[in-house]
């Protein structure tokens, strides 16, 4: 007789991406490490070098990142990808880029979800950049290091309202070339 297992199942997520979704769509992007609930990734420079990192991955125009958080145990970003390339192999190099570099053991698959909306993008922004205080690890997102945010979230009338200033063009020393990842054009935000 054999005996069933019953325990639930990781499945691998799909991270195709539909043809319809165009160039300029923000990706909401959790990668964990192999390990949980151990300070992998804030400990010693490993943070500052996860940034560096993933700005490198921004200047050859891999993404284009509105909000990058690390914490001990797993990272999360909003960033527009280079759709031609797609989302699964940029994720695939970036973790086996860190794996090799920083010694950093990665969960073999992420989590992506693409934000269909600015009410979507403003609501990711609040959920990642509370995620330090909801740990118990600062008091305020403000206090937390570990942060690249370019998002812009204004106040008006307690309410939070959300907006995503389009980055300024790239420095004359890195231009945006063909096969490089343009920053997303105004129109491309309202509409992705």
């Amino acid at each position: 007789m054999t005996k069933q297992n019953d325990s639930p199942q990781r499945r691998k997520l799909p991270h195709e991406i539909p043809p319809w979704v165009r160039q300029g769509a923000r990706h909401f992007i959790t990668v964990n490490c192999r390990e949980r609930d151990t300070d992998s990734l804030c400990r010693g420079d490993t943070a500052a070098q996860l940034m560096k990192s993933a700005r490198l991955y921004e200047e050859i125009g891999r993404w284009y990142l509105w909000l990058m958080v690390t914490m001990p145990d797993h990272v999360h970003l909003i960033a527009t990808f280079d759709l031609e390339r797609g989302v699964r192999p940029v994720m695939k190099a970036s973790k086996g880029y860190q794996t090799r570099k920083l010694h950093i053991e990665w969960q073999t698959d992420f989590f992506e979800h693409r934000l269909r909306n600015n009410d979507e993008f403003v609501e990711k922004i609040k959920y990642v950049r509370m995620n330090p205080v909801r740990k118990g690890l600062v008091s305020s997102p403000e206090e937390w290091p570990h942060v690249l945010d370019r998002s812009i979230l204004e106040t008006r009338q307690g309410e939070a309202v959300g907006g995503a200033k389009p980055p300024a063009e790239p420095p004359p020393s890195h231009p945006a070339r063909p096969g490089r990842l343009a920053p997303p054009k105004r129109e491309d935000i309202k509409n992705a």
